[in-house]
């Protein structure tokens, strides 16, 4: 394990609850009443898709300039929210902590804009990441794998050395996808198993070396889940 790459949203800070609130302003705003359903569809999704979930699912027309206008509305009610205050998830700021003493470098890979994503950084603090890759940013944003991709090019890595650490179905697809290891601490949903997915009920009380152990793992059931179907063949 060469590097670690953290999501944000309901990984590093318990901001699903605040996204909660702004979904269902949004839908007050356009007439509609938000469903557990839709909801759960766009956790740890893209601005871009999200908004398309909302317009289908209320049967707007998909105008490219009035959803342009209702994200921006949507990502300044979601600041305010912001900059009142992220709550930090259980043991995730220790564990940034124990990064940074140890040197391991360290990316912030989010589906959030880059505007909320500095915002939120004023409460987390930029200090932890040497690099930030928001949703925006990137052609596709999760759960293609092209956020995870950018940020080990740009640490100058290849993914199987990364750990990415998740808590969204949509975003373990996509750090999966990429090629990561994937460290899994679910929050809002719960998230399905897989090979190359380790999960834990939160953060708390994992150390450095915790991580390098559960990479350690998992790329090498990886490699020898990829020799037996060699076998097979």
């Amino acid at each position: 394990m060469r590097a670690v790459l953290c999501d944000m949203d309901g990984t590093l800070v318990d901001s699903e609850k605040l996204w909660d609130v702004a979904m269902h302003a949004l839908y007050d705003r356009l007439g509609g009443v938000l469903t557990p359903e839709v909801r759960a569809l766009t956790v740890g999704g893209s601005a871009r898709d999200t908004m398309r979930t909302v317009y289908e699912d209320l049967g707007l027309p998909l105008d490219p300039e009035a959803m342009a206008a209702t994200t921006r509305w949507m990502h300044d009610y979601t600041g305010e929210l912001f900059d009142a205050g992220l709550p930090w998830c259980d043991g995730a700021r220790e564990l940034l902590d124990e990064l940074a003493a140890a040197a391991v470098p360290t990316a912030l890979v989010t589906n959030t804009a880059r505007m909320l994503t500095e915002r939120a950084l004023g409460s987390i603090g930029r200090h932890y990441f040497a690099v930030v890759v928001c949703g925006d940013e990137v052609a596709q944003g999760k759960p293609a794998p092209a956020p995870y991709l950018r940020a080990a090019q740009l640490l100058r890595l290849d993914t199987r050395e990364c750990l990415a650490v998740e808590d969204s179905p949509t975003g373990a697809a996509a750090a999966e996808a990429a090629g990561c290891a994937v460290l899994v601490a679910p929050n809002a949903l719960p998230v399905p198993d897989g090979p190359r997915r380790h999960q834990v009920a939160s953060l708390a009380g994992l150390s450095v070396g915790d991580l390098s152990r559960i990479h350690g793992e998992l790329t090498g059931s990886a490699r020898v889940a990829a020799g037996n179907r060699r076998d097979r063949r």
